[in-house]
């Protein structure tokens, strides 16, 4: 059938090349060589015969690369639905143990410091645009000190949180519940800004928000796959699922934006990237690939309706002026990361990080429902600890 179709293209090419050079006012024999009405004719037809070819190329290629594929999977006919062998390949890897770490101090120091910057750059978010410069720089070293030392070491450190079972893979209740909640609680002892500014405050330039969001998400697979300071199977795990669950959580909030806006934004998919990356956090190398999925789709929804929708219904949300949306980004991000992490931590994964034993999510069963509420009261403590510090700072 490809062969008839394209002699019958190559035919009607020649037909036109002969009516043409009749056109022109000779026959095929006769024609003017220069005729630029034949030129063009003939570059036509060129072109039509090129593109016949690159089609029949392309499905030639496409058929040979499914072939392939399909051998490549599985021998001779390719994967089947429910076959074990394939299943198995998405589940947790083997492996013996979490790998000690061979790495200078001075590394570790830096890898922390940037955690804690990070923190307080999030929490500065929430203050944009009327917070003092020197009481910044007296509020910094403040609540590093008194708030941010304090979650960092109880769930990091060794403390009692940490020995407790209380899970927190990298940072989703130390960095981005505790940015969240202390940047909510200090823009409201701090005031808003002016009405005119809350008003009216377009994006600068939303093409280097995009650039910035880019680098974040690359970023952020450092972030999530180096604490467990080794290139193990555990980091692997942790950088796919933050890939994962990002990308989810940008999709369904996009949808989100277009079913009930009637158009996508640039603004909220970005919104969606980064609640995505947030709620993976604290359970980055604890989840399977499913459980970040899942995972995805909750932190591009609720969160999506607590600024959307609570954020306006609520007085006290309303008050407060909390410039970047930080509370709904990473507060509410960090806490559903933290309740679903107690909810789908595979049992294997736990015994690497975790020093209670038999631990694992609730999904799987057995002592699964104590490790949900372990994480919501880590959670609590997080929460109570940032507000009490913050509004002291603040005040006093």
């Amino acid at each position: 059938a490809q062969r008839h179709s394209g002699a019958a293209m190559a035919e009607q090419g020649r037909q036109r090349m002969a009516d043409d050079r009749r056109d022109a006012g000779g026959t095929s024999e006769h024609a003017r060589p220069g005729d630029p009405l034949r030129q063009h004719r003939e570059e036509e037809v060129g072109r039509e015969l090129g593109l016949h070819g690159t089609l029949r190329l392309r499905r030639r290629v496409a058929v040979l690369g499914h072939l392939g594929l399909q051998h490549v999977l599985r021998p001779p006919a390719g994967p089947l639905l429910g076959q074990g062998p394939a299943g198995a390949r998405a589940a947790v890897p083997p492996h013996a143990g979490r790998a000690a770490g061979n790495y200078p101090m001075a590394s570790m120091v830096y890898f922390q410091c940037v955690f804690a910057a990070i923190t307080l750059i999030l929490l500065a978010g929430s203050l944009l645009g009327r917070m003092n410069i020197r009481a910044w720089m007296i509020f910094v070293p403040l609540w590093l000190t008194f708030s941010y030392t304090i979650g960092a070491f109880s769930l990091w450190g060794g403390g009692f949180l940490f020995q407790w079972g209380v899970m927190d893979y990298s940072g989703g209740y130390v960095i981005h519940l505790s940015s969240g909640i202390a940047g909510f609680t200090a823009a409201y002892w701090v005031g808003p800004r002016s009405t005119k500014d809350r008003e009216r405050f377009p994006p600068n330039n939303v093409l280097l928000m995009l650039t910035g969001a880019g680098i974040l998400w690359m970023g952020w697979a450092g972030f999530n796959g180096g604490d467990p300071y080794s290139a193990n199977v555990d980091a692997s795990i942790a950088v796919l699922n933050t890939n994962i669950c990002a990308a989810t959580s940008l999709l369904v909030w996009t949808c989100l934006d277009v079913i009930f806006f009637k158009k996508p934004s640039v603004i909220g998919a970005v919104q969606g990237m980064i609640t995505g990356l947030v709620c993976i956090t604290p359970g980055a190398g604890l989840v399977q690939g499913w459980a970040a999925i899942v995972m995805g789709i909750l932190s591009g929804s609720i969160p999506w309706f607590t600024m959307m929708v609570v954020h306006k219904r609520s007085r006290l949300l309303m008050h407060v002026d909390d410039t970047l949306g930080v509370f709904h980004t990473h507060a509410v991000a960090g806490f559903l990361g933290g309740a679903t992490t107690g909810l789908f931590a595979e049992p294997t994964l736990c015994g690497l990080f975790v020093p209670v034993t038999n631990s694992r999510g609730a999904f799987y069963g057995g002592n699964g429902g104590m490790q949900f509420l372990k994480q919501v009261a880590g959670a609590l403590f997080i929460i109570g600890w940032n507000v009490i510090v913050t509004s002291i700072i603040c005040l006093v």
